[in-house]
């Protein structure tokens, strides 16, 4: 009972399926694959060697930017941009993207680190000053008010003197 609900669980049963297929399978002698030997031939005609190249198989690889270069060479991969292959492989490629994920993440640290100790120095210095950003923001609005009002008397005279003549010219005609 227990054997039989060990073998029907799905995971074991696929495997033990897929042993048997390939331990039956005369033509292929290796486990957990599908690829036919290179020797056998099931009937297929053989390709020529000159006709392989324009089928599909490309060397693994990747043709890096400029960009890509550019971290290949910050990272230390290669000294100059001419000993760069054309084709660079996808694991060269992803290691450099790392270290530089890593080297920015470093210096953004060292940036946060040094803005903060510059905001502790700068506060600092204030506290010598007696600055505050209430002080501060106080003395602004003190100066708006009396710039407002400063407008709004010149307005005012501005239309006094407005109103004087118009009542100039009406007692001229």
């Amino acid at each position: 009972m227990m054997f039989n609900s060990l073998v029907r669980s799905r995971p074991l049963g696929t495997f033990l399926a897929q042993w048997r297929r390939q331990t039956v399978d005369a033509t292929c002698k290796r486990r957990m694959c599908n690829k036919p030997l290179e020797g056998v031939t099931e009937g297929k005609p053989a390709v020529p060697a000159q006709k392989t190249s324009h089928l599909g198989f490309k060397v693994p690889g990747y043709r890096p930017s400029d960009f890509d270069k550019k971290m290949l060479l910050w990272t230390g991969r290669f000294k100059t941009k001419e000993q760069i292959p054309e084709i660079v492989s996808f694991e060269m490629l992803d290691a450099a993207r790392n270290k530089m994920r890593v080297k920015v993440a470093y210096v953004m640290m060292a940036a946060t680190i040094a803005a903060c100790l510059v905001m502790v120095f700068l506060g600092k210095r204030g506290v010598k000053n007696h600055e505050s950003l209430i002080a501060m923001n106080l003395e602004k609005k003190a100066r708006w008010k009396e710039e407002g009002q400063r407008e709004r008397d010149a307005a005012a005279a501005a239309a006094a003197a407005a109103s004087t003549a118009a009542l100039v010219t009406a007692k001229a005609q």
